[in-house]
C-alpha cells in the first residue's frame, strides 16, 4: 500500500498539471481561431444547438451566436479539462490524507509531520500543517472553484470573456501544481530506511480543534479571489471593461471575502485560545498577509458598487481586484517560504523565489493591460457632489487603500531593510496601533454616513432626518460609558461612533423590514440581499471593532507567585491558586495543569504541555468568558517539588467574547448578501413570464447600459 500512495499522489499532481496547461493551451487556440476568423461570441445553454440566437451581451448590445463556428470546439474541449484539474487535486489530497491516517512513513512528509500517537484530528488536519501539503490544499480549493465556474457557465462556453477567465483559471492552477512537481513536491519518498514513527506536527498546531477549520477557510478565502481577478484580466484582454463583467463576479466575491473574514475571525480565536498570551491580534507579520487582502477587497466590494450604479472608478477597482489577488500570493510567500520569524509561519523551503516571482509576474502583466486599455476605461459618469453616496464610498475607499499600505509598509520594511543591510529589525505593535487606530475610526464614521446618502447629491435636510437618530444613540452610548468609569478619548470615539454606525445600520433594516411587510412580504425577506446583508455585516464590525477597542484599552494583568490556597486580586476579583492535578499522558503529550478557583466558584484549570519534539512548553490557558469581560487564566511555571508555589498569570479583558459574536454576524451578513433579495426575485418573476429561464438575474441586469443618473434605489432594495 506505501508505494501505491506515493504513485497515486504523484499521478493526481501531474494529472492536473497536464490538465491545466492543456486546458489553457486549448482555450488560447480555440479563441485564436476565432479571433481570426471573426467569429461572434456563442451562447448556449447546455451543448452546441442547432440554430442561433440573439442576447444581450455585457456591454448592453446584441450577440449573435450560432450552433458551429471556428474554434467554438475547441473552447468546448478546454473547459472540459477543468474536471479533469479537479480530479487531480481529489486524487492528490485523498492519497495524501490516507498516507497520513495509515502511517506511511515512507513519505518525506508523513515522516517529517506524522506520529502514531497523534490523535485522528490532527492527523487529518496535518494536511495543511506544513508547506507540501498546504500547496494540496491550495490546488484542492482552487481546482474546486475552478470546476464550479465550468459548470456555473457552462451556457456561455462560447462567450470569450469567460473562455478568457476560465484560461487565467487554468494558468494559476498550473502554477501550483508546477510547485508540487518542483520545490514543494508532496509524495518525495524516504531516502533509505523508512523510520518507524514521526514526530507529529508542530505542537501549535496540535493543541486546539480550531487548527482543523481554521487555515482551510481562510484558503478559501485566499483563492476565492481568484475567480473575480480572472474576470477582471479577461474584461482587459477582451476590452470588455464596461460594468457587465461585474454582475457575474458579484456573489464569487462576496462568498470568498465570506470566507476570509470568518478565517481571520477564528484565527483570532485560536491566538487567544492557544498562545497563552492574553491577547488575538498582535500585528503578526502573518497575521497582516491575511488581513491585507481582507482589506482591499472591502474596499473593493464598496467601490464596485460605484461603478455598477454610476459607471465610474474602472481603473481604480481593476487595481483593487489585482491587488487582493497579488497579495494572496505576498501572503503564500510570507507564511510558507520561512523568510519570517513568526508563530504562524511554521517552514523554509526554496518556494520563496517561485512566489515571488509569480507575484511579480501578475503585477506587471496586470498592470500592463490596465495601461494599454487605458482609453476604454474612461468612465462615462463623474462625481456630482462630495456629499453622495458615491463620495463617501470614494473617500471609504481612500481610507482603505491608505490603511493596506501602512499595513504593507509594517509588514514588509523589515524585510527589506535586512535584504538591503543584512541587519534585522522590527515594527512592533505600537506602530500598528498609532497608525491604524485614526483610520479605524474615521472608517466606523463612514460606515454609519455613507448608507444614509442618496446617490448623487444629498441636502442638508434629508441628512438631518436620516442621521438624527444615529446622532443621538451615539450620544447617549458616550454619555454611559463616561458614567461606567470608561476613560481615554480613543476608546470613547469608538464607543460612540461604533453606536452611530450601528443606529445607521439598524435604520436601514428597520425601513426595509417595514417596506417589505407592506409589500406582503415577510421581514426576513426585506433583510435580504446586498444592501441589507451589508447593513448586518456592518453591524458585526461594529461590534468587533468596539470590543477591541474595549479589550485593547481597559485590561488588566497580573503574574503572582501563589502557594497553594494563596489568592491574588485583580479588577475585582479573586483568583485562588488550590494545588496541582496529576500529570496526563494523550498520545506525545504530556499535560500538567493548576487548579484555579474564581471568586469562590468555578474551578478552572489552565496547563503545561510537553511534546517530545518541542523545545519549551506549549500552554493552554483557561478562560472564564462573560458577556461583559473574560478572566484568563495561564500556568505560566508550575511548582519545582509538588507543594511549592507557582506562577499564575491572570488577564481581565472586557467585551472579548463580542469579538467572536461579531465575526458571526459578519458571516450572516454575508450570507444574506449572497442570497438575492426582493428586488432580484421580482426581476426573476417577470424574465420568466416574459419566456426567459429567470435563472440568471444578475447577469441580465448587468447586460444594461449603466445608469449614469439613476436615483437613490428605496430601502430594502439590494
Amino acid at each position: 500500500m506505501r508505494p501505491v500512495n506515493a504513485a497515486l499522489g504523484s499521478a493526481g499532481v501531474m494529472l492536473g498539471l497536464v490538465a491545466s496547461v492543456l486546458g489553457a493551451l486549448t482555450l488560447a487556440a480555440g479563441l485564436r481561431q476565432r479571433r481570426r476568423t471573426g467569429a461572434p461570441p456563442f451562447l448556449c445553454r447546455s451543448g452546441p444547438p442547432a440554430g442561433t440566437h440573439r442576447r444581450k451581451n455585457g456591454s448592453g448590445g446584441d450577440e449573435v451566436g450560432g450552433g458551429s463556428g471556428p474554434g467554438l470546439g475547441l473552447l468546448w474541449l478546454g473547459r472540459s479539462f477543468a474536471w479533469l484539474v479537479l480530479g487531480g487535486a481529489v486524487l492528490a489530497t485523498v492519497a495524501m490524507e490516507i498516507a497520513l491516517v495509515t502511517h506511511d512513513f515512507s513519505l518525506q512528509y508523513v515522516a517529517d509531520n506524522g506520529s502514531r500517537s497523534t490523535p485522528l484530528l490532527y492527523t487529518v488536519a496535518s494536511l495543511w500543517s506544513a508547506l507540501e501539503g498546504s500547496i494540496i490544499l491550495w490546488a484542492l480549493v482552487l481546482s474546486g472553484f475552478l470546476a464550479a465556474l465550468v459548470r456555473r457557465f457552462a451556457d456561455q462556453a462560447g462567450d470569450p470573456l469567460v473562455a478568457w477567465a476560465t484560461l487565467a483559471m487554468f494558468v494559476v492552477a498550473a502554477f501550483f501544481f508546477a510547485l508540487m512537481v518542483g520545490p514543494a513536491d508532496p509524495f518525495t519518498t524516504v531516502a533509505g530506511a523508512v523510520p518507524a514513527d514521526g514526530p507529529g506536527p508542530n505542537p501549535l498546531l496540535q493543541n486546539h480543534p480550531l487548527m482543523a477549520v481554521h487555515p482551510p477557510l481562510l484558503y478559501l478565502g485566499y483563492v476565492g479571489f481568484t475567480v473575480p481577478f480572472a474576470f477582471a484580466v479577461a474584461a482587459l484582454v477582451t476590452g470588455r471593461v464596461g460594468e457587465g463583467w461585474l454582475a457575474a463576479t458579484r456573489r464569487w466575491t462576496l462568498v470568498a471575502w465570506g470566507f476570509l473574514t470568518t478565517g481571520i475571525v477564528l484565527g483570532a480565536w485560536w491566538s487567544y485560545e492557544v498562545l497563552g498570551w492574553g491577547g488575538f491580534w498582535a500585528w503578526d507579520p502573518v497575521e497582516n498577509a491575511s488581513f491585507l487582502p481582507w482589506l482591499t477587497g472591502t474596499a473593493y466590494l464598496h467601490s464596485v458598487m460605484i461603478q455598477q450604479r454610476r459607471g465610474m472608478l474602472r481603473v481604480w477597482n481593476l487595481s483593487l481586484l489585482v491587488a487582493t489577488f497579488s497579495l494572496t500570493i505576498l501572503g503564500t510567500f510570507l507564511t510558507r517560504s520561512g523568510v519570517l520569524d513568526s508563530v504562524h509561519s511554521f517552514t523554509e523551503s526554496p518556494i520563496g523565489p517561485w512566489l515571488l516571482s509569480f507575484f511579480g509576474a501578475t503585477v506587471v502583466v496586470s498592470l500592463g493591460l490596465i495601461g494599454w486599455r487605458g482609453d476604454r476605461l474612461r468612465a462615462p459618469g463623474r462625481i456630482d457632489s462630495p456629499v453622495s453616496r458615491e463620495g463617501a464610498f470614494l473617500a471609504n475607499n481612500v481610507v482603505f487603500a491608505a490603511f493596506a499600505f501602512v499595513v504593507l509598509l509594517g509588514t514588509v520594511f523589515p524585510l527589506l531593510v535586512e535584504a538591503v543591510n543584512d541587519d534585522r529589525i522590527s515594527v512592533g505593535t505600537p506602530y500598528f496601533n498609532r497608525m491604524t487606530m485614526p483610520l479605524g475610526l474615521v472608517l466606523l464614521f463612514l460606515m454609519a454616513v455613507a448608507p444614509a446618502l442618496p446617490w448623487r447629491k444629498a441636502s442638508g435636510e434629508l441628512l438631518r432626518t436620516r442621521l438624527h437618530w444615529p446622532a443621538w444613540a451615539a450620544t447617549g452610548v458616550v454619555v454611559a460609558a463616561v458614567l461606567l468609569g470608561a476613560r481615554g478619548l480613543a476608546p470613547l470615539l469608538a464607543f460612540g461612533l461604533g453606536a452611530f454606525a450601528a443606529a445607521a445600520a439598524l435604520r436601514q433594516l428597520a425601513l426595509a423590514a417595514r417596506a417589505s411587510r407592506r409589500r406582503g412580504g415577510s421581514v426576513l425577506a426585506g433583510v435580504v440581499g446586498r444592501a441589507n446583508g451589508g447593513m448586518v455585516v456592518h453591524l458585526g464590525v461594529v461590534l468587533v471593532a468596539v470590543a477591541f477597542a474595549a479589550a485593547s484599552s481597559y485590561d488588566s494583568s497580573v503574574e503572582a507567585r501563589l502557594a497553594p490556597g494563596e489568592s491574588v486580586s485583580l479588577a475585582g476579583h479573586t483568583v485562588t491558586y488550590l494545588g496541582m492535578d496529576e500529570p496526563v499522558v494523550t498520545g506525545q503529550r504530556e499535560t500538567v495543569a493548576a487548579r484555579v478557583q474564581v471568586d469562590g466558584g468555578q474551578v478552572f484549570q489552565p496547563a503545561l504541555n510537553r511534546f517530545p519534539n518541542a523545545t519549551q512548553t506549549i500552554g493552554t490557558p483557561s478562560v472564564r468568558t462573560g458577556l461583559t469581560e473574560d478572566v484568563y487564566l495561564t500556568l505560566v511555571a508550575g511548582p519545582d517539588q509538588p507543594g511549592d508555589p507557582a506562577v499564575i498569570g491572570v488577564v481581565v479583558q472586557p467585551l472579548v467574547v463580542w469579538l467572536w459574536i461579531g465575526g458571526g454576524v459578519m458571516a450572516l451578513g454575508t450570507v444574506l448578501a449572497v442570497w438575492p433579495g426582493e428586488h432580484r426575485r421580482r426581476q426573476a418573476g417577470v424574465a420568466v413570464r416574459a419566456g426567459h429561464d429567470g435563472g440568471d438575474t444578475d447577469e441580465d441586469a448587468a447586460r444594461d447600459p449603466v445608469d449614469v443618473d439613476a436615483r437613490p434605489e428605496p430601502a430594502g432594495v439590494s
